[in-house]
């Protein structure tokens, strides 16, 4: 193996050389709670403020959260003992699918073990490809948002499907979307439509309420409908004001609405709600359902907990702290003459650099000054698009948005970059 291993180290300096590697994570070793301001996180015994964190609303470290993963764990054990098929499902676990069910309006919940694999497994169910003993084979044309995190676009390559059943739509085009869907009327038995709610790299949302008008008005030109399937991961418990995500926010209802319980609300695990038709036929055909460990008991008792707080009054009292911090993070910015690669009112506020060493080098400036953020560059985002994606929490304080906006300022000077 010395050639391959030749090979692949090559790889890895090109990487190295181009500052693009994701590798080289930092290690957390614990974190401190100073009094009214966000956690930090403590790195070889310095400690860091995060602003690259997906946890919205604080909810990580809530009393209430944490207290009901210790005392579910102490009921069912460290984890779940096995695939739910085999091993039975705990009571937790229905509970969770039950809330998450009715906190979306929905007939019925799956909870997979993270977003990402959930999307590889329904999507695979959902179309299939050219495998024997599928009854979807050939039926089908899938559409896709341009700019779908990576989870969406590999469910539909291990699918299988043939290049004349996919097509790609203008990344928030509807007015594409419509001209796709009207162009393969006929065609085929149905159409699945998949897309982003919030979009991970840029915080901007899709406009769901349109998303359904255009779907629906193709709905009698394929005999079994359009189905619409929205992973809103970075949208739930983040954005409208119940925290009920980019539905709520731009109207809309999709057929199936992907979440996660690892970014607002602040545990682990992916889900999907819907009509119980449509899922019971998922929970048969979803392998990464099927043959798959679900979360530990102990998260879906701490998923629960969360849940219970967002859909409360301090929930929405979060909800408006943290829409605070990105307003005042956002007019700060701009007045720095910082731009940003989009236009976002989301926690994702993306600082866009255009230069991959720069972003590297300004996320490791405010690193030096206690700040961790993340850089993010090609093939993550188009080349020549390098950002910085900063992410706002209910957790940070007002003098900690006002601390980082300082250390930004000083990095961005210092390595012209305004």
């Amino acid at each position: 193996m010395a050639r391959l291993r030749d090979v692949l180290q090559e790889e890895l300096s090109r990487l190295d050389a181009a500052k693009v590697s994701k590798r080289h994570e930092p290690v957390i070793a614990s974190f401190d709670f100073p009094e009214g301001k966000a956690p930090r996180a403590v790195i070889n015994g310095e400690r860091f403020v995060l602003f690259n964190s997906n946890d919205y609303l604080g909810l990580r470290f809530h009393p209430k959260v944490r207290e009901a993963e210790r005392e579910a764990s102490t009921e069912f054990g460290a984890g779940p003992g096995g695939v739910r098929f085999i091993c039975g499902t705990t009571r937790v676990h229905k509970e969770l699918e039950e809330a998450l069910a009715r906190f979306h309006g929905r007939e019925e919940c799956v909870v997979f073990s993270s977003a990402f694999s959930l999307n590889m497994g329904v999507l695979h169910a959902l179309l299939k490809g050219q495998s024997r003993d599928s009854l979807l084979s050939g039926s089908c044309l899938v559409v896709s948002d341009a700019f779908n995190h990576r989870s969406i676009i590999d469910g539909i390559r291990v699918a299988g499907l043939p290049s004349e059943q996919k097509a790609v739509f203008k990344h928030l085009d509807l007015g594409d979307l419509h001209r796709i869907l009207a162009e393969h009327r006929g065609k085929y038995r149905r159409a699945i439509v998949v897309t982003d709610g919030i979009f991970s790299m840029l915080g901007e949302a899709q406009d769901i309420g349109e998303l359904q008008r255009v779907a629906a008005e193709f709905e009698d030109d394929y005999e079994e409908g359009v189905i619409t399937i929205v992973d809103d991961s970075h949208g739930v418990a983040a954005y409208g004001k119940t925290g009920r995500g980019t539905e709520e926010a731009t109207g809309g209802r999709a057929t199936l609405l992907v979440g996660t319980l690892g970014k607002g609300f602040g545990v682990d695990g992916g889900y999907v709600v819907g009509d119980r038709w449509l899922l019971d036929y998922l929970r048969e055909s979803a392998a990464t359902y099927i043959y798959s460990n679900p979360v530990a008991p102990s998260t879906a008792a701490a998923a629960c907990a969360a849940i219970g707080i967002v859909d409360s009054e301090e929930g929405r009292r979060l909800l408006e702290k943290l829409h605070s911090r990105i307003a005042a993070f956002k007019k700060e910015a701009l007045k720095m003459g910082l731009r940003f690669a989009a236009d976002s009112d989301h926690p994702i506020q993306p600082l866009l650099i255009g230069d991959a060493a720069k972003t590297r080098s300004l996320a490791d400036e405010l690193r030096s000054r206690g700040f961790l953020v993340t850089p993010i560059s090609y093939p993550v985002v188009p080349k020549g698009s390098d950002e910085i994606r900063v992410q706002l929490s209910a957790s940070h304080s007002a003098e900690d948005v006002a601390e980082f906006l300082d250390a930004l300022t000083a990095g961005a000077k210092k390595l012209g970059i305004i």
